[in-house]
């Protein structure tokens, strides 16, 4: 059973429950990233990984949750952006990849529409 802050009366038991929420922390941002991994093929050019209004819109809607949850909004944006903008670089150099893989001959990549929309 996961202690409170206050429960925690020594050291130790605070950095075993900072280890519990880390680890779920990583679970979550795996999670994340196979929605990433999934949306770069339903993509069509590098281009489309950078969506400047939806990157606005998630910022928006986690600072107001985080605000609501008593943190910092420039700690939670500061996260996200750092998050995202690696994200908008993994999809890019995949998109990149596949792009070079179709202009040498090869299959389209599984899953690809193929009509040059953005998701």
């Amino acid at each position: 059973m996961p202690l409170t802050p206050e429960d925690c009366k020594a050291m130790p038991q605070v950095r075993a429950e900072i280890d519990r929420i880390d680890e779920a922390l990583v679970d979550l941002i795996a999670e994340r990233f196979s929605y990433v991994d999934r949306a770069w093929h339903l993509k069509e050019n590098p281009g489309d990984a950078y969506v400047p209004w939806r990157i606005q819109q998630v910022i928006d809607k986690v600072k107001a949750r985080g605000r609501a949850k008593g943190l910092p909004p420039e700690l939670t944006e500061a996260l996200w952006r750092q998050m995202i903008g690696w994200f908008v670089q993994y999809e890019e150099e995949k998109l990149r990849q596949s792009q070079e893989t179709v202009a040498k001959g090869h299959a389209p990549r599984d899953g690809s529409k193929g009509d040059g929309g953005a998701a």
